[in-house]
């Protein structure tokens, strides 16, 4: 019996039960169908619930369906909200489940990574973390059967992530995840501002993005310093903020999503 990570947030980010959960992910992602696909090699991706940022979540998720069955492997990045960890952590477990069924980890690209001083394994981190969960459900929809190789990112520098990235790079099989929010808790009008400028500076490849513009800061610095290194083009897909869709606007949480191609993508 492998050792499998149950479900922490279903029921609470996204729908617990499979019937409503998949209604719910084919519906935002048929809302969100682009007018014209890139073929992204990365993807920034923000994490809240559904009904605050999964209309914006499925922008990016929607550019992957004519890749479905060439992405075989995801690895995905997000933030620590519950447990502190220095460097990116790996949970013991084999495989993730979500009400749509069980995603076996990626052991052998695992084990490839292992090794490295940055690389730590702790099922603690993983065990109540959304940033990585909420984004599983939105795959299981898109792509056909794949791995995940699931890295929960304390802090770290750019280097360190983006020599994990490297690792991992593989070809047009494997996709790569970024997941974060933007600013939190900013009244509704200067949130529009700060993350604007967060979004232009991602745009530009910075990889000095703080943690008050972005939660996830160092896993997207990470990617940013990689896809600077190879040549890889941002597209912002999507920005709003939670006053956009279902909250207050007088204390917002940011969303965006960006698609990140490689150059041969575009001949």
């Amino acid at each position: 019996m492998i050792k499998t990570r149950p479900a922490a947030v279903a029921g609470s980010f996204y729908p617990g039960d499979a019937k409503t959960l998949t209604a719910t992910v084919d519906q935002l992602l048929a809302g969100a169908k682009p007018e014209t696909f890139v073929h992204p090699k990365a993807l920034i991706v923000p994490h809240a619930g559904y009904v605050y940022s999964g209309a914006t979540a499925a922008r990016a998720y929607a550019m992957l369906t004519p890749r479905a069955s060439e992405i075989r492997r995801v690895v995905l990045l997000g933030p620590t909200h519950r447990v502190a960890v220095h460097g990116l952590a790996l949970p013991e477990a084999e495989a993730f489940a979500t009400p749509l069924g069980t995603i076996r980890l990626d052991a052998q690209a695992i084990a490839g990574i292992a090794g490295l001083p940055q690389i730590v394994f702790s099922d603690p981190a993983h065990a109540f973390e959304h940033s990585l969960e909420v984004h599983l459900p939105f795959l299981q929809r898109v792509l056909d059967k794949f791995t995940l190789v699931p890295l929960a990112v304390g802090h770290a520098t750019p280097e360190a992530v983006a020599e994990v990235l490297d690792m991992l790079w593989g070809g047009p099989e494997t996709l790569i995840v970024v997941s974060s929010d933007l600013s939190h808790f900013l009244p509704y009008a200067t949130a529009q501002q700060v993350d604007s400028n967060t979004c232009r500076h991602i745009l530009q490849r910075d990889t000095h993005i703080a943690l008050e513009q972005a939660c996830g800061a160092f896993p997207i610095n990470g990617l940013l310093l990689a896809a600077g290194r190879r040549g890889l083009t941002p597209t912002l897909l999507s920005l709003c903020n939670s006053g956009d869709t279902a909250g207050d606007r007088s204390r917002v949480v940011g969303y965006a999503a960006f698609s990140f191609e490689e150059a041969a993508a575009h001949a």
